[in-house]
């Protein structure tokens, strides 16, 4: 009987389960902020919360450890360096759950799994990204290509003297949606008959 085992069980079995969690954990510790599924940010916050606090105490036991579940002595220098040491005033609640919507092919509530603290580098991305994705908006159509001519074309071009059309101004195209690649895929001009 399986009384009160209770586990986010993700639908693998165990080995691909840790694999799974040992991932996001350190995609996480990377990045600071990922996008994933409720029930897989539900599963590995406790291994992210333990590893932090394994951060904070900052001994070679705890470094041995934390190196077993990570498997990278990068990640191990990053945690214990730059990671553990802002949450020193804190006890826990060192990652946050902010809910997003649903994913559209299998209506998966999606989730922004981070850290509570990030750091300023992460910030002042996001905002740069933010504001280029603005002036892209907001820049104007695109500039005519300027034809290069070889010189045995401009030699033929002086004896005929035809007067050359320039090639209509394309619109900018609008940024992909979600599904972008595959419309294109469907839309081909040569499979139109």
């Amino acid at each position: 009987m399986r009384h009160r085992k209770s586990r986010l069980q993700l639908n693998r079995r165990t080995t691909w389960r840790n694999a799974t969690i040992k991932a996001l954990v350190q995609s996480l510790f990377v990045h600071e902020s990922i996008k994933t599924t409720l029930t897989r940010a539900k599963a590995t916050q406790p291994l992210v919360e333990k590893l932090i606090s394994w951060g904070k105490a900052n001994t070679i036991e705890k470094k041995r450890l934390a190196f077993a579940v990570l498997g990278e002595h990068k990640l191990v220098q990053l945690l214990f360096a730059d990671i553990a040491p802002r949450f020193k005033s804190r006890t826990s609640g060192f990652t946050r759950i902010l809910r997003l919507e649903n994913r559209r092919g299998d209506d998966a509530q999606m989730v922004l799994f981070q850290l509570t603290q990030l750091t300023e580098k992460a910030k002042t991305e996001k905002s740069k990204k933010k504001s280029k994705e603005q002036e892209t908006a907001e820049e104007a159509p695109v500039k005519p290509h300027e034809e290069k001519v070889h010189k045995a074309e401009a030699h033929v071009e002086e004896k005929e003297a035809k007067p050359v059309s320039e090639k209509p101004k394309k619109a900018a195209k609008p940024a992909k949606k979600f599904l972008g690649g595959i419309r294109g895929i469907f839309k081909k001009e040569r499979d139109s008959l």
